[in-house]
């Protein structure tokens, strides 16, 4: 039986994997659960359910202890001091550069990580890969996807990492100087929280997703590549020396992804449903358009330059997320604001990051900046 903590438990990944959890109660227990603030009643609920010893929260401590009987501990780094605790597995599923210092916590107590913060490579990935790829365990599907397909073949026969991206809600349409946030949030395929959602539609997401891709697997930013593929059925492609294209297809489904992460990558039966193959099936390819869509080639570009510059993409953008879902900008500034703060200060972060004040301190002044140009 494998022991578990979930951080970020009240959000959809956390919520899914509670829900393997209990369709396989014979293979995990949940040793703590962390969330934020936003759901205590659910929190509650889960500890419960679950027979949680402990549980973190950001914040109001007394009425959380008055909701349930586990163990309860506040603050802005609980959920850091739950990752340490002995675990086959941490799944953390925390949205936002703040997962950074979870993950740290946890690889350093000898814990795996089940990652499905992505802020915590592009922000800080010289400080997690300095742990060992082995000890990360990707949760997005489009990692995961391409950590099954890598198994088709030795490091060395790969010549390219293909990721593939929905499109969002915006896939075909050319002018998107007057996208509503309503628009924005409407994603066609998944249901994600409003920051991935929205980032989804930029396809800011996608250029995080590459910078995680190189980090993860130690591949060129040169030899990663993303294309659009609507149905969300190819989750990624592994393209190897003789021509040969190995691809993870699966309907769009997280739990096939979190299962095989919190398992160390094991398959369990009724995880989710598989493609009906008594139907007909059309899946569909296309180059991006990074006249509208430039965030993934911006992305490739920070990642180049260092962590420190995607560090500062990220924080630039999580500062223009929240201007754009409070009606402060239009949806095309988002990734304007980013390449201006990249471009403004990228030359002067190119140390390598020695620790997680130095990413703190690099974000802030990205954030900083960010603010500005979005009063401006």
């Amino acid at each position: 039986m494998k022991e578990v903590v979930i951080l970020g438990s009240t959000g959809s990944i956390g919520v899914q994997a509670l829900e393997i959890v209990a369709s396989h109660p014979e293979s995990f227990r949940v040793v703590a659960l962390a969330a934020g603030s936003g759901n205590l009643e659910l929190l509650a609920r889960q500890a419960e359910k679950f027979k949680v010893p402990i549980i973190a929260t950001t914040g109001d401590k007394a009425r959380l202890q008055s909701l349930t009987s586990a163990e309860v501990i506040d603050g802005p780094h609980s959920a850091s001091q739950l990752a340490a605790i002995p675990a086959d597995v941490v799944l953390n599923a925390i949205t936002g550069s703040i997962g950074l210092g979870p993950t740290l916590s946890a690889l350093s107590s000898g814990n795996r990580v089940a990652l499905a913060n992505k802020e915590s490579l592009v922000a800080g990935g010289e400080l997690v890969m300095s742990f060992g790829r082995d000890r990360i365990l990707p949760v997005d599907s489009e990692h995961s996807a391409l950590a099954q397909a890598m198994r088709s073949g030795k490091r060395s026969e790969i010549s390219k990492l293909v990721l593939t991206a929905s499109g969002g809600p915006f896939r075909d349409r050319k002018d998107l100087s007057e996208v509503t946030v309503g628009e924005a949030l409407a994603h066609p395929t998944w249901k994600m929280g409003p920051v991935v959602t929205i980032n989804s539609a930029t396809l800011v997401n996608k250029g995080l997703e590459v910078i995680e891709a190189h980090h993860l697997f130690g591949i060129d930013y040169k030899e990663i590549e993303a294309v659009i593929h609507p149905q969300s059925v190819i989750h990624s492609m592994v393209e190897f020396r003789d021509g040969s294209t190995i691809a993870q297809a699966s309907p769009p489904d997280m739990k096939g992804p979190i299962a095989y992460a919190i398992s160390s990558e094991e398959r369990y039966s009724n995880v989710m449903r598989p493609i009906d193959w008594s139907k007909s099936h059309t899946w569909e390819f296309s180059p991006i358009d990074h006249d509208r869509f430039p965030a993934v080639e911006l992305a490739k570009r920070c990642g180049e330059l260092g962590t420190a510059v995607t560090a500062m993409f990220n924080a630039a953008n999580e500062e223009a997320v929240g201007a754009f879902v409070e009606g402060r900008i239009a949806f095309t500034r988002i990734v304007e604001i980013i390449e201006a703060v990249v471009m403004e200060q990228g030359g002067g972060a190119l140390s390598p990051l020695r620790d997680i004040d130095d990413v703190t301190a690099i974000e802030h002044d990205a954030r900083v900046l960010a603010n500005e140009l979005i009063r401006s």
